[in-house]
This record gives C-alpha cells, sequence and structure tokens, in this order.
C-alpha cells in the first residue's frame, strides 16, 4: 500500500526521496508529497497522480532542506486529491502514514472541543492535529508524539518531522511495516528494504508496538510499553533489491521470464538430492487438519495446494479467505497445522490470522517472499519462496514459486504420515525438477497468445473452466486478467457450467479451457464441448496429445509441454499470465500498475 519515506541527511533530500519513492512505486498509489526542514522551516509539495507530476512540481517550486519524509498515498478515506495527499501538516507538524486510524471520528470530536477542524477528508490529518494539540499544552515534540499514540486506535505505520527540529524523526508502527536504515552520520526510514537499499544496507526492523526517535547519530527504540528496546540490525543483500526491468518494457513482463530461474533457485534450495530439505519442525505426522489461509492470488496457491495435500499426504484440509476468518474466529483442534501464505509477509488480514491461530494449534507456518516480513518473524516457521523482488502489482513469479513450495511442503506431508512411499516421493520429486525446463520451452507460445490479444481485448466478458487443481488456476487466470486488463471475467469449475454459467455462453464470449490430457481430461473436453454447441468461442489449452484429440472446432489453442500431474497448474500457470499480459498491452492499460489496485494490502 502506502510508501513511507524518511532522512537525516548530509545532503539536500529532495532528490533523495524522490528517488526513494520511485522504488516504492509497486505498491500502489494515486498522489505523492513530500516534506521537508530547512535553515528551521518546514514545508511540503504535495501532487496527485504519478510521481512524474510530484518532480515537475519540484522543479518549479524547489524544496531545500537536509531532513525530509516522503509519502505514496493509496486512498482509503477521502478521494486522491491534493488536498487529501501526504504529508499532512497541522502547525509545527507534519506526517506521513500507512493504514488506517480507526478511531479518527472520535479523536475529531475531541479536537474539535479544543477548536481545530479538519481540513481534509483522510484519517491521517488526525494525527498530525493530535500531537499539535499536546505541543500547544506544552509538550515537547518527543512526548507529545507518544501521548498521541497512546490515542490511536487501528493499524499504522507513522513518520513525523517537525518545525524547527532539522536532527529529528519519530517513527512508530502498529500492524503496518516499517525499517529504519543506519548511515555514516546520516539515518533513514522506510515502509521496506526495497526503498533504503540505495542508501544503506544496514536495517533495523521494527516490531509491533515500537517506535522510536531518529537522529543522525542513531535511534532510540522502544516498545509498546515505552521500554528501552534492543532490536537486531540486520544487513540487507542489495543485490536482492534491485528493481530495474532489465531490458523489458514491462516488470510483470519481466517476472513472467524469470519464473523458469526463480522456480530452479527454490527448487536448488528446497530439493537435495532425493531428500526434502525443509527444517526439523515441518513435521506433519500429527497434525489432524490443515487450515490454509491467504488472500488474492495466494488464496488461489492454497486451493490449489489442498488438492495435493488431500491427495499426496490424506490430510483434510480447510482453505479461508483472510479477510474472513479473523472474523470468524473459528474452532481450531490444538493438533491442527496453520499455514499462511503472503508474497509480502506483511499483508494485515493474514497477518491477523496467523496472530490468533498463533494462540490455537501446534503448528503455524508462513509461506513468504520476505523473509525479513512480520509474518516470517512470527510464524512458528517460515518458508521463503525464493521468488525475488517482485515489482508487478499482478503477482507471477510469486504465486508460481507458492505453489511450488506448497507442493514440496505436501511431498513431506504424504512421507511424514506413511501416505506416499519414497519412491513415489522420488518420481515427484524429479517432476518437480522438470519443471523450470518445462516452464522455459512454455514461454514460446507468448507470441501467439499476443496475436490473440487483439481479439480478446474486444471482450466485455471472459470466462475460465478447468478441473481438479486446474479450476483454482482457472479463477487465479480470471483475476489476472481483471487486474490489469479490467475485463469482466470468472474462473469455474468445468463441471459447475451448466448449474448457471453457461447462460453466459454466446458468440462474444471468449471461453479459456485448461485442460492437461490428465485423469480428468475427458470430462473437461465434455464440458468443452457444450460450451461450443452453443456457439461459444473456446480457446484451449493442453499439451500435444490433448490438443490432437479435442482441438476440433475450437477457436484456438495453446500448446504447452506435457507435465505429469498433479503439478500442471504451475506451468499452465504461464498462460494464464501471458493471456492477461498481452491483453492488457492490446487495451493499452498500465501493466504495472492498474487502478485502484496496491501491491502489498497493509490494511483491512
Amino acid at each position: 500500500m502506502c510508501g513511507i519515506i524518511g532522512v537525516l541527511g548530509t545532503h539536500e533530500v529532495s532528490p533523495l526521496l524522490v528517488e526513494s519513492l520511485k522504488r516504492l512505486e509497486y505498491r500502489g498509489y494515486d498522489s505523492a508529497g513530500i516534506a521537508t526542514i530547512n535553515e528551521g522551516r518546514l514545508d511540503r509539495r504535495r501532487a496527485v497522480g504519478k510521481l512524474v507530476n510530484l518532480s515537475d512540481l519540484l522543479v518549479h517550486e524547489p524544496l531545500p532542506g537536509k531532513a525530509g519524509i516522503g509519502h505514496t498515498r493509496w486512498a482509503t478515506h477521502g478521494a486522491a486529491t491534493v488536498t487529501n495527499a501526504h504529508p499532512h501538516r497541522s502547525g509545527p507538524v507534519a506526517v506521513v502514514h500507512n493504514g488506517i486510524i480507526e478511531n479518527f471520528r472520535e479523536l475529531r470530536a475531541e479536537l474539535a472541543q479544543a477548536g481545530i477542524t479538519p481540513e481534509t477528508e483522510t484519517d491521517t490529518e488526525t494525527v498530525a492535529q493530535l500531537t499539535r494539540l499536546m505541543m500547544d499544552r506544552g509538550m515537547p515534540p518527543r512526548e507529545a508524539a507518544v501521548a498521541t499514540l497512546a490515542k490511536l486506535e487501528g493499524a499504522f505505520a507513522l513518520l513525523w518531522l517537525f518545525d524547527g527540529e532539522d536532527d529529528l524523526m519519530i517513527a512508530a508502527r502498529k500492524g503496518s511495516p516499517l525499517a529504519i536504515g543506519h548511515g555514516e552520520g546520516e539515518m533513514f526510514v522506510g515502509s521496506d528494504a526495497i526503498a533504503l537499499s540505495p542508501m544503506t544496507d544496514r536495517i533495523t526492523y521494527l516490531e509491533e508496538g515500537d517506535y522510536a526517535f531518529i537522529t543522525r547519530q542513531g535511534a532510540e527504540i522502544f516498545d509498546h510499553a515505552g521500554r528501552r528496546a534492543n532490536r537486531d540490525e540486520a544487513r540487507i543483500d542489495l543485490g536482492q533489491t534491485r528493481v530495474e526491468k532489465g531490458g523489458y518494457k514491462h516488470f510483470m513482463a519481466k517476472e513472467i521470464a524469470e519464473q523458469p530461474v526463480v522456480l530452479a533457485d527454490a527448487l536448488a534450495h528446497y530439493l537435495r538430492g532425493d531428500s526434502l530439505n525443509l527444517p526439523e519442525s515441518v513435521d506433519f505426522s500429527g497434525t489432524e487438519r490443515l487450515t490454509l489461509v491467504a488472500c488474492g492470488t495466494a488464496f488461489y496457491a492454497c486451493q490449489t495446494a489442498k488438492y495435493w495435500f488431500e491427495k499426496l499426504a490424506g490430510i483434510p484440509c480447510e482453505i479461508d479467505v483472510a479477510s474472513e476468518f479473523r472474523y470468524r474466529e473459528p474452532p481450531m483442534p490444538a493438533r491442527s497445522t496453520a499455514l499462511f501464505v503472503s508474497q509480502s509477509g506483511e499483508t494485515a488480514d493474514t497477518l491477523a490470522a496467523l496472530r490468533y491461530c498463533n494462540e490455537k494449534v501446534d503448528k503455524t507456518i508462513a509461506v513468504v517472499n520476505v523473509p525479513t516480513s512480520t509474518m516470517a518473524r512470527e510464524a512458528g516457521i517460515a518458508l521463503p519462496i525464493h521468488a525475488g523482488v517482485e515489482v508487478g502489482v499482478a503477482s507471477t513469479k510469486a504465486f508460481t514459486c507458492q505453489l511450488l513450495t506448497l507442493g514440496i511442503l505436501a511431498l513431506k506431508a504424504g512421507l511424514d504420515r506413511g501416505h506416499l512411499s519414497p519412491e513415489d516421493a522420488r518420481n515427484h520429486m524429479q517432476a518437480l525438477r522438470a519443471l523450470p525446463g518445462l516452464m522455459n520451452a512454455g514461454l514460446g507460445i507468448g507470441e501467439k497468445i499476443a496475436e490473440l490479444s487483439g481479439q480478446l481485448a474486444e471482450a466485455q466478458d471472459i470466462l475460465f473452466l478447468g478441473r481438479g487443481p486446474l479450476y483454482p488456476l482457472a479463477m487465479e487466470g480470471a483475476l489476472k486478467l481483471k487486474e490489469i486488463s479490467y475485463i469482466h471475467a470468472e474462473g469455474y469449475a468445468s463441471g459447475e457450467l451448466k448449474h448457471g454459467p453457461i447462460a453466459l455462453i454466446e458468440r462474444t464470449v471468449p471461453v479459456i479451457v485448461f485442460a492437461p490430457h490428465d485423469g480428468l481430461f475427458d470430462k473437461t473436453v465434455s464440458n468443452m464441448q457444450e460450451v461450443m454447441a452453443r456457439h461459444g468461442k473456446v480457446l484451449l489449452v493442453s499439451d500435444a496429445q490433448g490438443l490432437s484429440e479435442a482441438s476440433e472446432g475450437t477457436w484456438a489453442t495453446l500448446q504447452l509441454p506435457e507435465v505429469l500431474e498433479p503439478w500442471a497448474p504451475i506451468l499452465y500457470a504461464l498462460p494464464a499470465q501471458l493471456l492477461a499480459y498481452h491483453t492488457a498491452i492490446a487495451k493499452g492499460t498500465d501493466v504495472d500498475q492498474p487502478r485502484n489496485l496496491a501491491k502489498s494490502v497493509t490494511v483491512e
């Protein structure tokens, strides 16, 4: 979601702030702004839209100073306007914020009694106004910020800057991530390591409830109870924070093309010869039930994994959307394992569900792409997916690496429970090792998909069909198309077609069918024939044998290499992604930063 950056530097900070905000564009935003202290005076510049608009404004209205804060806003309370853009200011106080202040209406009423009225529609403004009120009552900035924190309810990452204080920033986190960067006579604050990596590789992550007083000499960190806290300083791998497009037109295209490499990296980590390389604590032998919780694309990865865990390990599985799970507060048998999947490791609803389960079950496992994330730190076991930095809002390589990691866990569960023989496990490992090569060969369908995309771009509705573990992939394909092309799309289990969706079939509605030649192939083809009998426009995605048996009468076909059951969803994710990408290109939409979406959803 929103991006935060702060710098106490030795050089002009405006260029540093804007450059760091550019590195946070992948999080999603609709306005941006910065504030600096120059000769003791606080000033700010804000603009709606892309960062180039803020850059243009700074050319005409420069903002000098060696201390500053910056922000990219994803609108929650109030429209995307200059007035609602961050930083928010009230008297001597400027604030940037990621999250939601849930009790801002009550706080506004309290402020109104003190004669302070809102100037914006945002919840964030109340933070600046509260701090100003505390300072009006005689508190110095540090005490005023702490007193303000005591009144806030909700989730937030906050960063304060004060008029007349060019060597002080105050940072706080509750629910939303925030990191402090250490330099030589300089200090930095950012939403994540990507924002800070051009300036430092020394990072301290604030824990839940922490706040920090930051000067150029260092940071004093306090926990939620106000006690001094020692937080470890970590070295980040700067190579893992690079966000260049590498010659590709879009980050999404680059990340689709990287999948053979990152899958190979993940396999090298988790497979050692004929053995699985997992922590000893990953043991499913006593697990009575597995609960998988995630949001968005990660949720579809969990739905796919349900088929694997049940088939390969015989574990009863429950899957839930995190935003529903956390408020449903379901009963959890003590001998359950709860598994949470999140690209960022900071997804607010998934993190809340993890915290609920930490108190209820034997074991919690986080499958994440950021090993230093909050979810990774708070779960009993953290398993990285090794996808590398993913910038495109529409997840691609993170999805396939999530699937691979979940598949390896399913194999481990099958072995632990005696449901899978060592020989069968070795066969599955061999099939997984073949995936990078199959994925590399599959990239060749991109050219044909580009040719088909012009007709797909003209559609108002598109349906995706699949059976078994390809059913969740049908939903993921529909999600990808919706995210970046803005075409209405739905994914269905093929057998559900005649229970309603078949009413939508007509010549103008493309139907994309994922049908590897597996045990369910004939059933899927029967459903596809029902579509074509009603003049449906079918795009069949299958392997050579499947196409030789069932391509007659289709509008178009895409051929993928043969892949062993049940791992087809990992390979077939490739056409799902490429169909969305090329259709979005044909429509001229913003592929990497689609409207209204954010990469990391750190608010409810």
